[in-house]
């Protein structure tokens, strides 16, 4: 048999079902499509990073990696008539666009008589098994957290020790250069130096992290300024690693003793799979708030707050660095990640959609999935969310997560001589100290662009209006 594997954000070899399955019928062909117009994001910079390693990996085991760029069943289609397949495998996705294009290649008569199969996503488990006693979807994650540690994950499948091809792939390739994956993405030269991305790098990563950080995972996760998360995202959003891969490795560890409480870090991978698990059963939630209420919420058109924000110049030192981070690194840490999330929908009144798009373009470990219910969560809107009400004082964050300011000082160069007291609230220091730090307010940092009691008020209002709304009409 020749099959067509299809390739997505599914970038490895290990338990990679499609392959693993086309490994076993015959000749195969790997293909990555790469979207005919798109503009470049930071994650775009790690796909074709990890592109790159998994070229390499293919050609070893003896089938190159084709690189073709357009609309998914159009380009599948006409490979497939034009080098003579009989069957074309991919492992599916869950987000809204994914199964669009899994379903226009469904549907394409082009491929009528291919043998077409759909393998399950990079998740613990088919999202149709959880069910509540009812034989709903899950909507509070305490639930759904029980159900899974009651279900057996499946063992990852192996990478296959050789492949072939039946095609030249040099022939009908083009170069990763050529793609949109790779033009003018603004910030990549600083995304080398703070990513190693591959299937390899993720492999390190995760040993890096049970060596040195899992243990200490519940007590150290919180500060931004240690090393104290696994820094995972990237290697699970591109497919690098397999979801299934690591936990049964957290397992393995934890038999051996490496790791004697895994439960919280096991916990945030069962976070991950909600969030994959509500995007399946809901998938309108990238656009619309989960619960109906937030549909009448009056956000606010912010353009100079928004800008100020993104630039991270918005006179709250533990924001401003946090949206620096991300600049520069393509990520940010969780727990400042929720701060400035925060801020933007509750202080600035800005749609959480508006964050949640600025995300997609600067996060490489961007994951529709994990993106859209972490803004959700924050906002209030979504099913087990925070209640809109807790409304983080990025100050107090600051003081209680950074107290020394080491990761200020780090993202925020400017107030890095500021003494320990004022390094929170730079605005509110003595003149003589300010000058002899070299800080001038309104000059090279800016004051506060809200001030947070009023800001917290006027969020609190706004929000008892959608709730007095929804009281009187129900």
């Amino acid at each position: 048999m020749k099959t067509i594997v299809w390739f997505r954000n599914d970038l490895r070899l290990h338990d990679h079902p499609a392959l693993h399955e086309a490994a076993t019928c015959g000749q195969v062909v790997p293909i990555y499509i790469v979207p005919e117009t798109k503009t470049p994001t930071a994650s775009d910079w790690w796909i074709s990073e990890s592109l790159e390693h998994l070229k390499e990996q293919l050609e070893k085991l003896g089938a190159p990696l084709v690189i073709l760029q357009g609309e998914p069943a159009l380009v599948l289609t006409e490979f497939a008539f034009r080098h003579g397949a009989d069957s074309l495998f991919f492992n599916g996705q869950v987000d809204p666009i994914s199964r669009r294009e899994e379903t226009s290649l469904l549907e394409a008569e082009g491929l009528s008589g291919i043998d077409i199969r759909r393998f399950e996503p990079n998740m613990l488990l088919d999202p149709s098994i959880l069910k509540t006693g009812a034989g709903h979807p899950y909507k509070v994650f305490g639930a759904f957290w029980k159900s899974l540690q009651q279900q057996t994950i499946p063992w990852p499948l192996p990478v296959p020790t050789s492949l072939t091809s039946w095609i030249d792939s040099d022939a009908t390739s083009i170069l990763l250069e050529e793609t949109d994956l790779r033009s003018s993405i603004k910030w990549d030269t600083s995304l080398q130096e703070a990513w190693t991305p591959g299937e390899f790098a993720s492999f390190n990563q995760w040993v890096h992290f049970k060596d040195n950080g899992i243990n200490s995972y519940v007590r150290r996760r919180d500060f931004p300024a240690i090393d104290g998360t696994s820094r995972l995202s990237g290697y699970l959003a591109s497919g690098n690693m397999s979801i299934r891969a690591l936990w049964h490795a957290v397992r393995r560890a934890q038999s051996e003793g490496e790791v004697p409480q895994p439960e919280p870090f096991l916990r945030q991978l069962a976070w991950r799979e909600f969030a994959y698990y509500q995007l399946m059963h809901f998938p309108d939630i990238t656009e619309r708030p989960l619960r109906s209420e937030f549909l009448q919420f009056a956000w606010r058109e912010d353009p100079e707050g928004l800008l100020a924000w993104k630039e991270g110049r918005t006179g709250f030192p533990l924001v401003d660095a946090g949206m620096r981070e991300l600049w520069s690194t393509g990520t940010i840490h969780n727990r400042v990640r929720m701060v400035v999330a925060s801020f933007l929908i509750k202080h600035l009144l800005i749609d959480w959609r508006i964050g949640a798009e600025w995300f997609r373009e600067t996060l490489v470990d961007y994951d529709v999935a994990n993106n859209t219910l972490g803004w959700q969560w924050v906002a209030g809107s979504g099913f087990d969310a925070a209640p809109y009400f807790r409304i983080f004082n990025p100050t107090a964050q600051s003081k209680k997560f950074d107290a020394d300011g080491t990761y200020i000082r780090k993202w925020v160069p400017e107030l890095a001589t500021l003494p320990k007291p004022f390094i929170h609230e730079p605005h509110l220091a003595p003149e003589d100290v300010l000058t002899e730090a070299g800080v001038l307010i309104d000059k090279t940092y800016p004051s506060p662009i809200v001030d947070h009691s009023t800001a917290r008020t006027r969020a609190l209002d706004a929000y008892a209006f959608i709730k007095g709304k929804k009281e009187g009409s129900s």
